[in-house]
Protein backbone atom coordinates (compact mmCIF):
# COMPACT_ATOMS: atom_id res chain seq x y z
CA UNK A 1 0.00 0.00 0.00
CA UNK A 2 1.36 3.00 -0.77
CA UNK A 3 2.07 5.57 2.00
CA UNK A 4 -0.50 8.42 1.13
CA UNK A 5 -2.72 5.50 0.62
CA UNK A 6 -1.96 3.99 3.82
CA UNK A 7 -2.38 7.67 5.73
CA UNK A 8 -5.80 8.18 4.24
CA UNK A 9 -6.67 4.34 5.44
CA UNK A 10 -5.78 5.40 9.06
CA UNK A 11 -7.23 8.70 9.08
CA UNK A 12 -10.92 7.26 7.84
CA UNK A 13 -10.21 4.02 10.34
CA UNK A 14 -9.79 6.93 12.76
CA UNK A 15 -13.00 8.51 12.07
CA UNK A 16 -15.20 5.37 12.05
CA UNK A 17 -14.17 4.62 15.66
CA UNK A 18 -15.11 8.38 16.47
CA UNK A 19 -18.66 7.35 14.60
CA UNK A 20 -18.74 4.37 16.51
CA UNK A 21 -18.46 5.80 20.39
CA UNK A 22 -21.15 8.21 19.36
CA UNK A 23 -22.99 4.96 18.58
CA UNK A 24 -23.05 3.43 21.10
CA UNK A 25 -23.92 6.29 23.57
CA UNK A 26 -26.69 6.70 21.15
CA UNK A 27 -27.87 3.40 22.82
CA UNK A 28 -29.12 5.42 26.34
CA UNK A 29 -31.11 8.00 24.56
CA UNK A 30 -33.01 5.32 22.98
CA UNK A 31 -33.22 3.71 26.14
CA UNK A 32 -34.82 6.77 27.81
CA UNK A 33 -37.40 7.00 24.76
CA UNK A 34 -38.48 3.44 25.69
CA UNK A 35 -38.17 3.97 29.98
CA UNK A 36 -40.45 7.45 29.21
CA UNK A 37 -42.70 5.60 26.78
CA UNK A 38 -43.33 2.81 28.72
CA UNK A 39 -43.86 4.14 32.05
CA UNK A 40 -46.46 6.80 30.33
CA UNK A 41 -48.59 4.48 28.60
CA UNK A 42 -48.81 1.76 31.14
CA UNK A 43 -50.93 4.19 33.16
CA UNK A 44 -53.28 5.31 30.65
CA UNK A 45 -55.30 2.22 29.75
CA UNK A 46 -57.00 0.72 26.79
CA UNK A 47 -56.36 2.84 23.90
CA UNK A 48 -57.43 2.28 20.03
CA UNK A 49 -55.40 3.98 17.27
CA UNK A 50 -56.19 6.28 15.24
CA UNK A 51 -53.80 7.01 12.05
CA UNK A 52 -53.99 8.00 8.29
CA UNK A 53 -52.90 10.72 6.29
CA UNK A 54 -51.33 13.98 8.04
CA UNK A 55 -52.43 16.31 4.93
CA UNK A 56 -55.92 15.93 5.38
CA UNK A 57 -57.61 19.19 6.64
CA UNK A 58 -60.45 20.04 8.47
CA UNK A 59 -63.95 19.68 6.83
CA UNK A 60 -62.82 16.64 4.82
CA UNK A 61 -64.88 13.76 4.56
CA UNK A 62 -61.95 11.47 5.81
CA UNK A 63 -60.96 14.11 8.83
CA UNK A 64 -64.92 14.47 10.25
CA UNK A 65 -65.68 10.80 10.46
CA UNK A 66 -62.13 10.76 12.37
CA UNK A 67 -63.20 12.65 14.43
CA UNK A 68 -66.64 11.14 14.85
CA UNK A 69 -65.06 8.19 15.27
CA UNK A 70 -62.74 9.12 18.19
CA UNK A 71 -65.51 10.24 19.59
CA UNK A 72 -67.44 6.68 19.33
CA UNK A 73 -64.26 5.19 20.53
CA UNK A 74 -64.36 7.60 24.00
CA UNK A 75 -67.89 6.74 24.26
CA UNK A 76 -66.98 2.71 24.49
CA UNK A 77 -64.44 3.21 26.81
CA UNK A 78 -61.43 3.70 25.26
CA UNK A 79 -58.53 6.21 24.90
CA UNK A 80 -57.77 7.54 21.69
CA UNK A 81 -53.41 6.99 20.87
CA UNK A 82 -52.64 9.10 17.62
CA UNK A 83 -49.38 10.04 16.22
CA UNK A 84 -49.89 13.84 17.65
CA UNK A 85 -49.61 15.50 14.25
CA UNK A 86 -51.98 17.08 11.91
CA UNK A 87 -54.75 15.61 9.30
CA UNK A 88 -56.19 12.41 10.38
CA UNK A 89 -54.25 12.58 13.75
CA UNK A 90 -55.33 15.80 14.96
CA UNK A 91 -59.17 14.38 14.30
CA UNK A 92 -58.85 11.36 16.75
CA UNK A 93 -57.38 13.75 19.17
CA UNK A 94 -60.01 16.16 18.86
CA UNK A 95 -62.71 13.56 18.49
CA UNK A 96 -61.26 12.41 22.48
CA UNK A 97 -60.62 15.64 23.76
CA UNK A 98 -64.40 16.64 22.93
CA UNK A 99 -65.63 13.66 24.72
CA UNK A 100 -63.32 14.67 27.52
CA UNK A 101 -61.76 11.30 26.39
CA UNK A 102 -57.90 9.87 26.77
CA UNK A 103 -56.34 12.18 23.66
CA UNK A 104 -52.68 10.58 23.95
CA UNK A 105 -50.03 11.65 21.13
CA UNK A 106 -47.56 9.88 19.94
CA UNK A 107 -45.34 12.70 18.51
CA UNK A 108 -42.01 12.63 16.15
CA UNK A 109 -39.26 15.16 15.51
CA UNK A 110 -40.00 15.92 11.40
CA UNK A 111 -38.51 19.37 9.76
CA UNK A 112 -41.92 19.12 8.27
CA UNK A 113 -44.50 19.12 11.19
CA UNK A 114 -44.01 21.41 14.45
CA UNK A 115 -45.11 19.46 17.33
CA UNK A 116 -48.22 17.72 18.38
CA UNK A 117 -51.69 19.16 17.52
CA UNK A 118 -53.89 21.60 20.37
CA UNK A 119 -55.79 18.17 21.13
CA UNK A 120 -53.56 16.10 22.47
CA UNK A 121 -53.62 16.04 26.30
CA UNK A 122 -50.54 17.34 27.94
CA UNK A 123 -50.47 14.77 30.83
CA UNK A 124 -50.80 12.41 27.46
CA UNK A 125 -48.06 13.94 25.38
CA UNK A 126 -44.66 12.45 24.56
CA UNK A 127 -42.25 13.10 21.69
CA UNK A 128 -39.67 10.55 20.16
CA UNK A 129 -36.81 11.26 17.99
CA UNK A 130 -36.71 7.95 16.31
CA UNK A 131 -39.31 6.17 14.19
CA UNK A 132 -38.99 2.80 15.87
CA UNK A 133 -39.13 3.28 19.18
CA UNK A 134 -42.52 5.24 18.74
CA UNK A 135 -43.91 2.59 16.48
CA UNK A 136 -43.27 0.22 19.27
CA UNK A 137 -45.41 1.79 21.45
CA UNK A 138 -48.49 2.41 18.77
CA UNK A 139 -48.27 -2.08 19.05
CA UNK A 140 -47.72 -2.70 22.20
CA UNK A 141 -50.35 -0.54 23.94
CA UNK A 142 -53.05 0.26 21.17
CA UNK A 143 -55.52 -2.61 21.24
CA UNK A 144 -57.06 -2.12 18.00
CA UNK A 145 -56.10 -0.10 14.77
CA UNK A 146 -58.86 1.71 12.56
CA UNK A 147 -56.75 3.31 9.59
CA UNK A 148 -57.86 5.84 7.72
CA UNK A 149 -56.65 6.72 4.15
CA UNK A 150 -52.58 7.91 4.44
CA UNK A 151 -49.63 7.61 2.72
CA UNK A 152 -46.44 6.08 3.20
CA UNK A 153 -46.41 6.21 7.10
CA UNK A 154 -49.88 5.20 7.21
CA UNK A 155 -49.03 1.90 5.05
CA UNK A 156 -45.61 1.13 6.61
CA UNK A 157 -47.51 0.98 10.29
CA UNK A 158 -50.16 -1.13 8.70
CA UNK A 159 -48.19 -4.06 7.48
CA UNK A 160 -45.40 -3.43 10.45
CA UNK A 161 -48.31 -4.77 12.35
CA UNK A 162 -50.11 -7.07 9.98
CA UNK A 163 -46.80 -9.22 9.91
CA UNK A 164 -46.64 -8.98 13.63
CA UNK A 165 -49.54 -10.73 13.99
CA UNK A 166 -49.22 -12.66 11.23
CA UNK A 167 -45.87 -14.11 12.85
CA UNK A 168 -47.46 -14.40 16.04
CA UNK A 169 -44.90 -12.07 17.60
CA UNK A 170 -48.38 -10.29 18.88
CA UNK A 171 -51.38 -11.14 19.31
CA UNK A 172 -54.18 -10.94 17.11
CA UNK A 173 -55.68 -7.11 17.69
CA UNK A 174 -58.91 -5.58 15.56
CA UNK A 175 -57.20 -3.74 12.44
CA UNK A 176 -60.03 -1.95 10.40
CA UNK A 177 -59.48 -0.12 7.72
CA UNK A 178 -62.10 2.65 6.76
CA UNK A 179 -63.21 3.67 3.19
CA UNK A 180 -63.17 1.34 -0.17
CA UNK A 181 -62.54 3.57 -2.44
CA UNK A 182 -59.26 4.01 -1.12
CA UNK A 183 -58.27 0.40 0.25
CA UNK A 184 -60.25 -1.42 -2.26
CA UNK A 185 -57.64 -1.64 -4.58
CA UNK A 186 -54.91 -2.63 -1.96
CA UNK A 187 -57.40 -5.34 -0.85
CA UNK A 188 -58.14 -6.91 -3.95
CA UNK A 189 -54.17 -7.00 -5.19
CA UNK A 190 -53.29 -8.72 -1.83
CA UNK A 191 -56.24 -11.56 -2.69
CA UNK A 192 -55.33 -11.55 -6.50
CA UNK A 193 -51.43 -11.37 -5.93
CA UNK A 194 -50.83 -12.21 -2.64
CA UNK A 195 -53.12 -14.88 -1.92
CA UNK A 196 -53.38 -16.39 -5.81
CA UNK A 197 -49.45 -16.58 -5.73
CA UNK A 198 -49.30 -18.23 -2.87
CA UNK A 199 -47.48 -15.73 -0.91
CA UNK A 200 -49.90 -15.47 2.16
CA UNK A 201 -52.20 -17.90 3.14
CA UNK A 202 -55.95 -17.55 2.25
CA UNK A 203 -57.20 -16.80 6.20
CA UNK A 204 -54.53 -13.78 6.22
CA UNK A 205 -57.07 -11.62 5.11
CA UNK A 206 -59.05 -12.35 7.83
CA UNK A 207 -56.21 -10.16 9.82
CA UNK A 208 -58.07 -6.92 8.74
CA UNK A 209 -61.10 -5.37 8.52
CA UNK A 210 -62.84 -3.04 5.97
CA UNK A 211 -65.30 -0.79 5.81
CA UNK A 212 -67.00 2.31 4.97
CA UNK A 213 -68.83 3.23 8.06
CA UNK A 214 -67.47 4.68 11.24
CA UNK A 215 -69.94 3.16 13.81
CA UNK A 216 -69.59 -0.13 11.86
CA UNK A 217 -65.73 0.08 12.69
CA UNK A 218 -66.05 0.58 16.13
CA UNK A 219 -68.89 -2.06 16.71
CA UNK A 220 -65.99 -4.36 14.96
CA UNK A 221 -63.43 -3.98 18.03
CA UNK A 222 -66.18 -3.50 20.88
CA UNK A 223 -67.37 -6.95 19.91
CA UNK A 224 -63.73 -8.53 19.68
CA UNK A 225 -63.66 -7.25 22.97
CA UNK A 226 -66.58 -8.75 24.46
CA UNK A 227 -64.88 -11.73 24.37
CA UNK A 228 -61.50 -11.03 25.59
CA UNK A 229 -60.14 -8.46 28.08
CA UNK A 230 -57.58 -5.49 26.37
CA UNK A 231 -54.55 -5.50 27.71
CA UNK A 232 -50.86 -4.65 26.11
CA UNK A 233 -49.12 -6.87 24.22
CA UNK A 234 -46.27 -7.55 26.19
CA UNK A 235 -44.37 -9.71 24.49
CA UNK A 236 -43.48 -7.71 21.68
Amino acid sequence: MEASNFFKFNKQQDQFEGDSSKDLWSIFKIMGEFVEGYDKLFRVGPCISVYGSARLKPGSKYYEMAVETAELITESGFGVITGGGPGIMEAGNRGAHNKDGKSVGLGIELPFEQGVNDYVHPKYEINFKYFFVRKVMFVKYAQAFIVFPGGFGTLDELFETLTLIQTEKIKKIPIVLIGSEYWGGLTDWITNQLVEGGFINPDDTELFYLTDDHVDAVNYVCDFYKKQKPEPNFDY
